[in-house]
């Protein structure tokens, strides 16, 4: 009796009977030994031991197989394990770097954006801060100019006020000087109240020189006030100088006489000033530099219009130049047309040939629109017609040729021409097996369809 090997390629034997066993651990069997009389002890089938043998020596390579089977699935999901462990790490790994790539790149925008933001806050701010300084600025030149306005008014009303109390004083000043000259004049030992003539004068003077102030305030005419007042101060000159040459000497004569029109000149000067500054009158030199801005608004006027009319002539000169060489072209061109478009034009009394002209010679030689003759008609018709013998033999542009749908084996067209004389075999009714109603229907849809492909291509 044989027994299979304890160990196989290295490995311990599975002993295999007839069912899978619990693997044990193996034991030591005692070593046999084959005698003759072993083999040739009676009741043992060899053959059967044979068998068996070959049966656990198969079991125990299909368990091996299954073994180093198992140990390769195993060792092929450990490195598929593995190499998914390992394959996401690296995943892990590059989407931690994708992740601080990211972050980092939204760290970056965002520390962007904060300086930007600062900058448009800080920008903002400048331009407050600006504006704001403008707007002081402004208020401060503004209360400036107020103040300048206010102190120029103030001295222009102390002026004012210097200059009239000056011109009272002076009026005053000088009636004290001609009233003695004039009260000598009017004196009379028998007529004594005479000597009130000189001071009514002189009074009306005042008085009608108060009305011309009046009449300037209320904006009413005032120049007969004046004319009254120069009027009696002339009187009261004419006394003066009358009476000093004939009582006194003639500079006393002179000197109470230009007394009498001094005090009421100067103080009708202070109202002629005070009226043109009322009325706005502008003053001399606001008169020549109104006459000088004047003057270069025309000069401005002038040059602006010079250059116009050059432009404007620059141009003409262009279109005449263009219908000069326009009209050169036709008469080199088409000489006939030209000659009848001269006679044309010459005859509605036209110096050139006009558009108007040239389109009526056109039509009238060529019954079509100028550019247009019998010639390139034609020529256009034979390109036409040359396309389209073209487009026809393209096959993109014309349909093919089919068989007609109706046309099927029981219907043949016929071979030769009919050799009867003078008339041919014709059909008869149901000389021809009808078509099938399902035949016919099929036909017709063929047909409907090849008729619609027909429109379509045209």
């Amino acid at each position: 009796m044989t027994t299979s090997p304890p160990q196989v390629n290295g490995h311990r034997r599975i002993p295999v009977i007839t069912n899978w066993q619990t693997l044990l651990a193996p034991a030591e069997e005692p070593a046999v030994t084959t005698t003759p009389e072993t083999l040739t002890e009676p009741g043992v089938d060899l053959v059967a031991e044979a068998k068996a043998d070959a049966i656990r020596t198969k079991a125990y390579a299909d368990a091996e197989e299954q073994r180093a089977r198992a140990e390769a699935e195993t060792e092929a999901l450990r490195i598929k394990a593995e190499g998914e462990a390992k394959a996401a790490e690296i995943k892990a790994a590059e989407e931690a770097r994708k992740l601080k790539l990211a972050n980092d790149k939204a760290a970056a925008r965002a520390l962007e954006e904060q300086a930007a933001r600062d900058a448009r806050i800080a920008e903002s701010e400048r331009k407050r801060a600006a504006a704001e300084r403008g707007q002081q600025e402004d208020e401060r030149a503004h209360w400036e100019q107020q103040q300048n306005a206010a102190a120029a008014e103030a001295d222009v009303a102390k002026a004012a006020k210097t200059w009239r109390r000056y011109a009272i004083f002076f009026y005053a000043v000088c009636a004290v000087v001609a009233l003695p000259v004039q009260i000598a004049a009017f004196w009379d030992r028998d007529a004594p109240w005479l000597v009130i003539a000189p001071l009514m004068l002189e009074g009306a003077a005042l008085v009608v020189t108060k009305g011309a102030a009046a009449a300037v305030a209320a904006g009413r005419p005032h120049w007969h006030y004046r004319a009254v007042a120069w009027l009696f101060a002339f009187i009261a000159a004419g006394i003066n100088l009358k009476h000093g040459l004939d009582a006194f000497d003639p500079a006393t004569a002179i000197g109470t006489a230009f007394a009498s029109l001094a005090g009421p000149g100067v103080w009708d000067l202070h109202e002629h000033g005070r009226i043109r500054r009322r009325d706005g009158v502008p003053t001399r030199r606001e008169r020549h530099a109104a006459r000088k801005a004047e003057k270069d608004l025309a000069a401005a006027k002038a040059a602006r219009e010079a250059r116009e009319e050059a432009r404007e002539q620059a141009r003409q000169e262009a279109i005449e130049a263009l219908e000069e060489r326009l009209a050169e072209q036709r008469a080199e061109e088409f000489p006939n047309e030209w000659k009848y478009a001269l006679k044309l034009a010459i005859a509605k009394g036209e110096t050139t040939v006009t558009e108007p002209i040239w389109e009526q010679t056109w039509a009238d030689l060529h019954a079509a629109n100028p550019g247009v003759t019998a010639n390139i008609v034609s020529a256009r018709n034979a390109a036409a017609k040359q396309m389209q013998r073209v487009l026809e033999r393209d096959p993109a542009h014309t349909p093919s040729k089919s068989t007609s749908s109706q046309r099927v084996i029981q219907v043949k067209a016929p071979a030769r021409r009919s050799s009867y004389r003078p008339t041919p075999p014709r059909r008869k009714p149901n000389d021809t097996p009808k078509f099938h109603p399902v035949a016919r229907a099929l036909a017709a849809d063929a047909k409907r369809q090849s008729n619609a492909s027909t429109e379509e291509q045209k």
